[in-house]
């Protein structure tokens, strides 16, 4: 009988395993150590950027210009004047430390009550976070020793220091709270100690290799700070999805009194098949964010193929090895009552038998009222705004950071967030330029680069933003020749949106029509390719205005304690598209294959919808499980964007393994019957991917041969 190349892979590695699990090890190693030594290579902030402030980081870079880690304290009184002896105690405290630069004296507010000390970290601003606490230190000694007033900080360097300790204890927290999440879920599903440990072990070891790989990869393409944990949610979640599919076939066919080997080579063949088709579809579709004109959306890109690359090797090729060499020995550790399914259950699916009755009785029904749930749930995504999340959102309102932002910004509009203006010229020194330039404040003039650099205060934030690039800078600048352009966090923000509303319709053309294409030579029926991908829109939509309506409006936020921030950060929504569109695919492959191979053995279409959403329902809903919780986890972390990503591809996962697979792909398929196989004659010379597969169950309706088969 013919073999597929999953099954071939299986069974080489059943036949190989020494070799398959200790070249495994080795990889895992060499990557890991290899890629550690390396180091990562972050972005710097023009990589980051898009558009005129990303041209003005650019030109600061080529000049040799990096703007220093700016830092401000403000000191606050009861009575106008009461600030002066802390900030003479605290300039001196700052300068003692020998860390600061350009320290300026306190320029008090307009009621005489605050006064604001503003000075820059020396050295390169990228090590600042290192290095600034002596800075912190001082400004907290001083705090302690004067009571009567109130000190707040915030700068470049303190909110860096600030994110790094945060990133660094929410990635613990993440990996300490998913893994025991997903072992306890295994232990359910498998009721067996070795049977649950086989998925998370695979799933870290593919983690772990990974990692090493990106940061290999971080030399040629510079990596965003967050890489690292998006690289770790996907991969742990799909390494260990792909290998529960895998195990949960394996054990379903020794359940069904096959030999090991047989029951081995009937799971790669089938579910290793699903594996491998999912992956490539979860990789394809991750390249489509190559597309957006973005490195932030290239480096996850590149983190999510690489995890998800080594995950499905280390499923169709370790796995297989390990259950050979373990055999009946994976049910080792049987944790009493978890896991045993009687033969009827097994059959009658359970909860997806009970579930499915109604649902192919009366598919009409089911079908409208399960889209109108997931319309309605999308709704509030019609409103939704994005953008840039500065520090004192992503921290919470509440946060010492964003106290001292608010504070800041609201007694000294402008202070925490001015505008940048890069002006660059051939000759910055020229009389029409000079002239330009006097007519703003804050100059700073670098003759030798023939580049000058303006301050202006943003009172308004991106009204006032339009304004000085609408009005002001070309009232100045357009007479004179030289090429201005403005940069900072608000101009940042604004075109960062900007390309991603130009990026967002290629990326979404190419992942949809890859997807049709990948389903087409997949199944050989363009009525299930469409299919897929008007269910993962609807998945997708359903995930945004979960999304918006958290985040953005803040219903029911402080249950997950977090809160309503009035936008959702710049790139979730394109990520969570193209996450989701791969992800989606997981249970669509498995679930349809399933389907399909019931079919092909002569069942009806509508009993191999039965056979196939039962048999795979234990597995789906195992591998969502894992999926929700790992994703739930990260909805908990402290960082506003984690919580946004965790949350919407969390609640994405649960409509997609409940509402949309177990009610509207089974109701959709019954409706649409025999057009479900259909294959246009001009493409009925795709390449057949049929798997190879068990013999037929007895007592199962049949259909006579040939009858609406076409390809």
């Amino acid at each position: 009988m013919r073999r597929n190349l999953a099954a071939r892979i299986g069974v080489w590695s059943a036949h190989h395993r020494k070799t398959a699990v200790l070249g495994w090890l080795l990889f895992v190693v060499l990557a890991t150590g290899i890629g550690g030594a390396s180091g990562m290579v972050e972005m710097s902030d023009s990589e980051n950027g898009a558009g005129d402030s990303a041209r003005a980081e650019q030109i600061l870079d080529d000049a040799g210009l990096g703007q220093p880690a700016g830092e401000l304290v403000m000191v606050s009184a009861a009575k106008a004047g009461d600030w002066k002896g802390a900030a003479r105690e605290l300039s001196a405290a700052l300068g003692r430390t020998g860390e600061v630069a350009d320290l300026a004296a306190p320029v008090p507010s307009e009621d005489g009550k605050d006064a604001l000390i503003t000075f820059d970290l020396k050295g390169d601003a990228a090590t600042a976070p290192d290095r600034v606490q002596p800075v912190l230190d001082a400004v907290d000694g001083v705090r302690e020793g004067h009571p009567d007033v109130t000190i707040h900080q915030f700068g470049e360097a303190s909110a860096g220091k600030w994110l790094g300790d945060l990133l660094s204890e929410d990635f613990k927290k993440a990996e300490f709270t998913a893994v025991p999440l997903a072992l306890g879920i295994l232990l359910v599903a498998f009721g067996a100690v070795v049977a649950a440990l086989l998925p998370v072990g695979l799933a870290l070891t593919a983690c772990l290799a990974a990692f090493g790989l990106l940061s290999l990869a971080s030399h040629q393409l510079h990596l965003f700070q967050t890489t690292y944990s998006v690289m770790f949610l996907m991969g742990f979640a799909v390494g260990v999805d792909y290998c529960l599919f895998y195990l949960r076939r394996e054990r379903d066919e020794r359940a069904a009194g096959r030999d090991a080997r047989t029951a081995l080579r009937i799971a790669a063949a089938t579910s290793g098949r699903a594996v491998l088709v999912s992956g490539l579809t979860v990789m394809v579709a991750m390249a489509g964010m190559f597309l957006s004109g973005l490195m932030l959306f290239k480096g996850f890109a590149l983190a999510t193929i690489i995890v998800v690359l080594v995950a499905m090797l280390g499923s169709v090729t370790v796995l297989p090895a390990l259950l050979s060499w373990l055999g009946d020995r994976v049910e080792a550790g049987r944790v009493p009552f978890l896991g045993r399914r009687g033969g009827r259950r097994a059959r009658t699916g359970g909860i997806a038998g009970t579930v499915l009755r109604p649902v192919l009785s009366r598919p009409r029904i089911f079908a409208v009222s399960s889209v109108v749930v997931l319309l309605a749930l999308a709704a509030p995504a019609i409103g939704m705004k994005t953008e840039q999340l500065g520090l004192e959102k992503q921290f919470g309102s509440q946060s010492q950071l964003s106290v001292a932002y608010r504070q800041i910004g609201e007694t000294f509009p402008g202070g925490p967030d001015p505008a940048r203006v890069v002006v660059k010229a051939d000759d910055i020194e020229a009389p029409v330029l000079r002239k330009a330039l006097d007519g703003f404040e804050k100059v700073t003039v670098h003759e030798a680069q023939n580049v000058a650099e303006i301050e202006v205060p943003l009172p308004h934030g991106r009204a006032s933003l339009r304004e000085l690039r609408e009005e002001r800078l070309p009232a100045a600048f357009d007479a004179t020749g030289a090429q201005v352009y403005v940069t900072g966090e608000t101009a940042g923000s604004v075109d960062f949106n900007e390309q991603l509303k130009r990026g967002i319709v290629p990326v979404f053309a190419f992942i949809t029509a890859v997807t049709f294409l990948l389903m087409l030579f997949c199944f050989r029926s363009y009525v299930i390719a469409v299919t897929s991908i008007v269910l993962n829109l609807l998945s997708v939509a359903a995930a945004y205005g979960v999304m918006v309506a958290v985040f953005q409006h803040g219903w029911g936020a402080s249950l997950i304690g977090s809160e309503g921030v009035g936008a959702i950060e710049a790139w979730m929504p394109l990520f969570v598209l193209v996450v989701l569109f791969g992800l989606s695919m997981d249970y669509h492959v498995f679930v349809v294959s399933r389907i399909r191979e019931a079919r092909d053995r002569g069942l009806t279409t509508r009993a191999a919808i039965d056979e196939g959403v039962r048999r795979t329902a234990g597995a789906v809903t195992g591998a969502a499980a894992i999926m929700v919780a790992v994703f739930a986890v990260f909805g908990t972390l402290s960082m506003q964007d984690m919580q946004q990503m965790g949350v919407g591809l969390a609640v994405a996962v649960l409509l997609d393994a409940t509402v949309v697979r177990m009610v509207l792909l089974p109701s959709v398929m019954a409706l649409l019957g025999e057009r479900n196989w259909r294959t246009p004659r001009a493409l009925t010379r795709l390449p057949s991917l049929e798997h190879e597969e068990p013999e037929p169950e007895p007592g199962r309706e049949r259909e006579p041969a040939g009858n609406g088969r076409r390809g």
